[in-house]
Parts: structure tokens; C-alpha cells; sequence
């Protein structure tokens, strides 16, 4: 059973939302929350696997609170997922440098959304390859605050190699063909840099490569 937290300043958006996830027989939502403050609580009470998270919402945005998430070591198994009007824009970023897993645009269909929180909760961040390198080409480049650079020291040089294939938006099926392994080492070698590093998953590692510098955002537009 997959355990979702909702967390929207606007009722009918969360009725509707609830109704969808409720009709699910391994989706239950535990919790809902009308501010980003709420939304903080409810994680710690409940434990969720996912929060379903509004960018924009009152007393607390949701970018800050999924970064209050991502910071307490009680909720290291819970995973944010943004809602978004917007798709691709600076809040959405800046989420996932907070820590977010991925993002939804609220005008996706609903079987997207469902298969989107199945995804999550796999482990796999919700940014499609093509996704990936659009956020790349358009954010990663611009001069921002950003966490402190990831140390890369640690990571072997072949988990370098698939580190940078990640963050150059590749599957690990793609980065299998890329460098001649089987889809499970590959995955291996994903899984093994984020527990090195830190990272909660895919989106996050894309994140610490290009704050560290291994993967320089020319790279991806050339």
C-alpha cells in the first residue's frame, strides 16, 4: 500500500485528488494538509511514502517544507512530490535542490499521476530523460544558491561514469547499452553512488552532479 500525505491550500484540488488516489486499491491517503507547516507535521506523524506537495501555499511554501522533510533523519524513507500550474519553471528547480523527487503538473491526466507516485515509490525519480535535459538546459545554468557541491571523492570511477550518464537524463537501460553492463548493474551502480552521496534518489543525483561540477550544463546542450 502505497501511503500518500496531500498537501494543498485549496480544498476542491485536494477533494478531487483524494477521490482519485482513494479509488485505488494500493494507493491510501493518510493525511491531508492546507499549508506547507501542516504538511511538515503530518509527514512526522504519519511516516508517509510520499507527500504530495503544493509548490505555492501559505505560512510555509512548499518548497521550505520539503526541504524541513528532506533535512529530518525520521523521515529519510518519505518521498515529496511536487504539484505544480506551471510545469518546468524556477519553483520547480529549486524543489528539487530542496530535495524533492520529482513533480506533477496539476493538469496531468490521472492515470499519469497514479503511475507518477508508483514511480516514486520504486526509488526512480520523476523526471523522464527528455524532461531532464530541458531542466538542465534551462535552470542548471543560471547563477543560484545551491547546496554545498557533493564530494565525489568517494564514488569510484565507474560510478562517476554512471553519475554523469544520469545526470545526461539516461535510463538505466540507456546507460547499460551506453557502457556494455546489464540493466542490474547498472541499476547497482545508481544505487551505490546515491547511498555514497547521499541522495534520496535519481533527481537528487542529477542535482549533486552539476553542483560538483562532473557534469558541466554545456555538455548536455552540445
Amino acid at each position: 500500500m502505497i501511503r500518500v500525505v496531500l498537501a494543498d491550500d485549496q480544498a476542491l484540488i485536494r477533494s478531487g485528488i483524494r477521490a482519485l488516489l482513494d479509488a485505488e486499491d494500493d494507493i491510501e491517503v493518510v493525511a491531508e494538509a492546507a499549508d506547507g507547516e501542516e504538511a511538515v507535521e503530518r509527514a512526522v506523524a504519519h511516516r508517509p511514502d510520499i507527500v504530495l506537495m503544493d509548490v505555492q501555499m501559505p505560512e510555509l511554501d512548499g518548497i521550505e517544507a520539503t526541504r524541513r522533510i528532506a533535512d529530518d533523519e525520521r523521515l529519510a524513507g518519505v518521498h515529496v512530490v511536487m504539484l505544480t500550474n506551471y510545469g518546468l519553471d524556477e519553483y520547480v528547480f529549486n524543489a528539487l535542490r530542496a530535495g524533492a523527487s520529482g513533480f506533477v503538473v496539476k493538469d496531468t491526466e490521472p492515470a499519469d499521476l497514479l503511475q507518477a507516485l508508483r514511480v516514486t515509490v520504486r526509488g526512480d525519480a520523476l523526471l523522464s530523460p527528455a524532461v531532464t535535459r530541458q531542466l538542465i538546459s534551462e535552470f542548471v545554468a543560471r547563477p543560484a544558491d545551491v547546496l554545498p557541491a557533493a564530494d565525489l571523492d568517494q564514488l569510484t570511477n565507474r560510478e562517476r561514469e554512471v553519475v554523469a550518464l544520469v545526470a545526461h537524463g539516461l535510463s538505466n537501460d540507456e546507460i547499460a547499452e551506453r557502457m556494455v553492463l546489464s540493466p542490474m548493474t547498472a541499476k547497482t551502480h545508481v544505487s551505490r553512488a546515491m547511498t555514497k552521496l547521499g541522495a534520496r534518489d535519481r533527481a537528487q543525483l542529477v542535482v549533486f552532479a552539476y553542483q560538483s561540477g562532473l557534469v558541466a550544463p554545456r555538455s548536455v546542450r552540445e
